[in-house]
């Protein structure tokens, strides 16, 4: 009789390999039998055959097409309110626009284009002896041949009188003539907007407010942006259309693609323009990139033109009855211009210098993050 005390032990399978044995070889350790190449392909041949036919349809990957910028016109028959709602329009809006009807002869801008391609001509030690650089002004080239993300062409950046150090360039005439009447085009157009808007225009015409630069760019023939160093904080920027060309504007609202008309003056409003207005006007950051596509032979010279500050300015929103900062400045009567009463604004900026914000735009190439973001509120 079993002991009460007995554990039952579980049953266990006899071992048919033999105490010393070795467990069977797994799949993987088996010998491999060679396979000919040539029927591993047949098979393979086979088995495609057998397969249905795909019937897919792959989507049609298209740049967005261009569109016309709106366009204002400046002749005599247009009157002020309805220049002046137009201008609101499209600034708020876009950020850009072209003028039709203006002063700027069409001649002139092709002599001054003329007038550009001879710099671009000259030698390189020529070019860096005549227009040292005196940042923002001067000669620039970016000879990086490693940086495959971007392409950079040479820049010159003048002032308004197309100074040089070289008494052999002194036949910039007609360049020189074309920068000073687009300053005066640019000058009134920042008038405009001042009224448009609401705010004492700040620069009043006076040359000691404001200054001007005039950026000319040579592009390279490709697909990929032409850029050539960073962007220069402007009010406004003016460019002369000699002929059809496309450009991609950095906007609010991401890359936007413009085909301004022939003999037009397409206008962008800047980073200055925007917070003078207290976020009220769009901005498009930098200038126009021109679309140059991969013809070997194009030569794409870009004249633009900066209506722009002294580097001691400060930058502040200029709208009155403005709260939210302590700044001395801020405007804060319970009485409008007209008389009238109206609720007070909230301030979006604080004030910045411009000589430290335009030094930063200008070397750290901020295309994809707003550099005004650190100064909103």
């Amino acid at each position: 009789m079993t002991s009460s005390t007995h554990k039952h032990q579980p049953h266990q399978l006899p071992n048919m390999y033999g105490a010393t044995a070795a467990p069977p070889p797994t799949p993987s350790a088996q010998p491999n039998i060679p396979v000919s190449t040539s029927d591993a392909a047949d098979a393979l041949s086979i088995l495609l055959r057998r397969l249905p036919s795909p019937t897919l349809t792959l989507p049609t990957r298209r740049s967005p097409p261009a569109t016309c910028p709106p366009t204002l016109s400046l002749n005599n028959s247009t009157t002020a309110p309805a220049l002046l709602d137009d201008l609101l329009s499209a600034s708020s809006q876009l950020g850009f626009f072209q003028l039709t009807d203006h002063s700027l002869p069409s001649q002139l801008a092709r002599s001054a284009e003329s007038d550009s391609l001879a710099l671009f001509d000259l030698p390189k030690d020529k070019k860096e002896s005549s227009f040292p650089k005196n940042w923002p002004f001067g000669y620039e080239a970016d000879d990086d041949e490693d940086d495959d993300e971007e392409q950079h062409g040479e820049s010159f950046r003048l002032d308004s009188s197309c100074s040089t150090e070289s008494t052999e360039l002194a036949s910039l005439d007609s360049l020189r003539e074309f920068t000073l009447a687009m300053e005066k085009l640019g000058v009134r157009i920042v008038e405009l907007l001042c009224s448009a808007v609401g705010f004492e225009n700040p620069i009043r015409e006076d040359p000691t407010r404001f200054c001007s630069l005039m950026w000319i760019t040579e592009g390279v023939p490709g697909n990929k942006p032409v850029l050539s160093g960073g962007f220069y904080p402007y009010i406004v920027g003016l460019q002369y259309q000699i002929r059809c060309q496309k450009y991609s504007l950095l906007a609010d609202s991401g890359w936007v693609s413009v085909l301004p008309q022939v003999d037009s003056v397409m206008v962008t409003l800047g980073d200055i323009a925007h917070v003078w207005s207290n976020g009220k006007l769009k901005k498009v950051r930098g200038k126009p990139v021109a679309h140059l596509g991969d013809t070997n032979n194009t030569r794409c010279i870009s004249m633009s033109l900066l209506v722009t500050l002294p580097t001691d300015s400060t930058i502040s929103p200029l709208l009155p009855k403005l709260v939210g900062s302590n700044d001395d400045e801020i405007e804060k009567d319970e009485e409008q211009s007209d008389g009238s009463s109206g609720e007070r604004e909230e301030r979006l900026f604080n004030s910045f210098s411009f000589e430290d914000y335009a030094w930063r735009v200008y070397h750290e190439r901020i295309l994809f993050k707003d550099p005004l973001d650190r100064y909103r509120i």
